[in-house]
């Protein structure tokens, strides 16, 4: 594993190409690798964003409800977690776009809505529900599994009030998951059956309450660290596989949300954010880049087609 005092140091930018206006839940960054190109959403804006990085272009798509995650098939249709369940999405040129329901899971409480969400490394899509009201402090949220068959799984894991933070180590034999709830703060790790598609063996990989903030989206890097948005604390942390902290990256924004490698050689990570209701800094809820000396592995899309 690298050693790199830059890491901390990296300099942090806003991504001038997203354009002037914060998202309000900046969420889900997919760097996309056929066009080159950063996706991510604003959750209650319902809107896909796309920036091509070398000429500064930005196309928005609104969608008829509330989009909080998102990957890619092979084709370049976009599978997409919304409130009301999971959903084929075919973005077009000057936001254009068709928008089908594939599947939905049973919600047991309204208010409900999908949140995190990413492939394993077969390209499973995975992806976990939430109770929108996060003073309820509700754990009614669960992680599902949408295979290549287009099978929406049983809830694989329960008990979640605020489900984030799912990442896959670099052989894809370790699964991560987080719940970012100021009452929970911590960060699990499982076993994972490459073949079957099913974690077991869970146990607490990093406790936030022993560091700061609440753990929020994530990535792996090339050496199988763990990137975890540290939300409230204006961080990222990078923690190594066996669950020590290794690095803290100080942030611009309070709120940073999920992050993802990108870039032609993928060493670049991008981070979206949310921009609080009242104190917002100037760059709370803007799209930020940095090289933190260390590269991403590739992200897999869905393996099946839309």
């Amino acid at each position: 594993m690298r050693s790199n005092a830059s890491m901390n140091t990296a300099r942090v930018e806003r991504v001038e190409a997203a354009g002037q206006t914060p998202a309000q839940v900046g969420e889900s960054p997919v760097w996309h690798e056929a066009d080159q190109a950063l996706y991510w959403v604003d959750i209650p804006a319902r809107t896909i964003a796309r920036v091509h990085m070398e000429t500064g272009t930005r196309t928005n798509w609104v969608l008829p409800e509330q989009v909080a995650c998102i990957t890619f098939d092979r084709n370049g249709t976009v599978l997409a977690g919304c409130e009301t369940g999971l959903f084929a999405v075919t973005l077009s040129s000057a936001g254009a776009m068709t928008f089908e329901r594939l599947a939905a899971p049973d919600f047991p409480f309204p208010g409900m809505r999908f949140n995190d969400g990413r492939c394993d490394r077969q390209g499973r899509f995975w992806a976990g529900t939430m109770v929108q009201d996060m003073a309820a402090s509700n754990p009614a949220g669960s992680l599902y599994r949408y295979d290549a068959s287009g099978t929406l799984s049983a809830p694989v894991v329960r008990d979640l009030i605020v489900q984030n933070g799912l990442a896959w180590s670099p052989q894809g034999t370790t699964m991560y998951l987080s719940d970012s709830h100021a009452s929970r703060r911590v960060v699990w790790a499982f076993d994972y059956d490459t073949d079957t598609g099913e974690p077991d063996n869970r146990r607490v990989f990093a406790d936030l309450n022993r560091f700061t903030g609440r753990p929020d989206g994530a990535a792996i890097d090339a050496d199988g660290c763990y990137w975890t948005c540290a939300n409230d604390a204006g961080a990222l942390l990078r923690f190594a596989p066996d669950g020590a902290l290794d690095r803290t990256l100080p942030l611009p924004v309070s709120k940073p949300s999920m992050c993802a490698f990108g870039g032609r050689d993928l060493d670049t990570l991008f981070i979206t954010s949310i921009r609080p209701a009242t104190g917002a800094s100037e760059l709370d809820g803007h799209l930020l880049a940095v090289r933190p000396g260390i590269c991403g592995t590739p992200e897999c899309g869905y393996s099946g087609l839309l």
